[in-house]
């Protein structure tokens, strides 16, 4: 009974479990100018950290959606392709940091273009969550944006930053300066960013101080704009309840329990008779 009570399984089946959502695409710039310190919460924290936190976040928000992590600077590249392993994506956004691109800049026309890149093979509902502190160096980010339109993409944009600007620290000290010796100041484009959200039907959420806010980025325009699809299915085991034939036997002993020869009783009850039998 006790076991029964546990709720043993024994054996399983395999069963068919279809996966729905959307394809989304995480392109976050991992430029010099992201180990600023002038986003907050709960204390200092790079643009990168920052950024870096809010993402896991979201990967633990993810509701059967695939998911691929762009990184870029002067250029861009696919960190991690598409995938339902949220927690491989998680490996591989703790592997992003400003060293890993050695080209300078903010290429934001790359990182659109890249992302469109890592959609391939992928489904008809499609988003890009673009996350940067800097402006378009390139000027190629809102041709970028016409092209992921006329694919049918969504884009979210995200600045980071301040539009007065911030120095970009160095590794060992002091801030990047230009070829006259000034220092350079990382500036938020927010007006392209904001047209790259409004050409592809996306929004634009601006991060000064606190939280960068992607669930809500994530449940109101991702999830509230693009219908889910048919990801594909995958197997999985379902283990059997037994413990209803553990029960079955329970109750079964209790129930002939009654009709059983009653135990004769050990000690000087028998030996009595035993004595009168001599």
């Amino acid at each position: 009974m006790v076991l029964a009570l546990a709720g043993v399984k024994l054996g399983f089946t395999w069963e068919e479990v279809q996966r729905r959502g959307v394809d989304l695409v995480v392109a976050l710039d991992v430029s010099d100018s992201m180990l600023v310190e002038d986003v907050e919460s709960g204390g200092k924290l790079t643009r990168l950290a920052r950024a870096k936190r809010e993402i896991t976040d979201l990967l633990r928000m993810l509701e059967g959606d695939r998911v691929a992590l762009v990184a870029f600077a002067g250029v861009a590249f696919t960190e991690c392709p598409l995938t339902l392993d949220y927690g491989a994506a998680a490996l591989f956004l703790d592997s992003l940091d400003t060293s890993l691109i050695p080209v300078k800049g903010t290429a934001l026309g790359d990182a659109i273009r890249e992302s469109m890149r890592a959609f391939k093979g992928g489904g008809n509902s499609r988003a890009v969550l673009l996350i940067t502190d800097g402006e378009d160096l390139t000027g190629e980010a809102l041709a970028a944006a016409e092209e992921a339109k006329a694919q049918g993409v969504r884009i979210f944009t995200i600045g980071m930053g301040r539009d007065e600007g911030a120095p970009i620290p160095l590794p060992d000290g002091g801030f990047r300066r230009d070829s006259r010796g000034e220092i350079i100041l990382s500036k938020l484009d927010e007006p392209t960013l904001q047209k790259i959200a409004l050409t592809t039907g996306g929004r634009y959420v601006r991060s000064v101080t606190g939280d960068v806010d992607l669930e809500s980025i994530y449940r109101q325009g991702v999830k509230a704009t693009l219908e889910d699809q048919d990801l594909g299915a995958r197997r999985r085991q379902r283990w059997e309840d037994r413990f209803q034939w553990l029960i079955g036997a329970a109750l079964l002993a209790l129930a002939l329990e009654p009709l059983l020869p009653e135990r004769r009783r050990r000690g000087g009850g028998a030996s009595a008779e035993q004595r009168r039998a001599a």
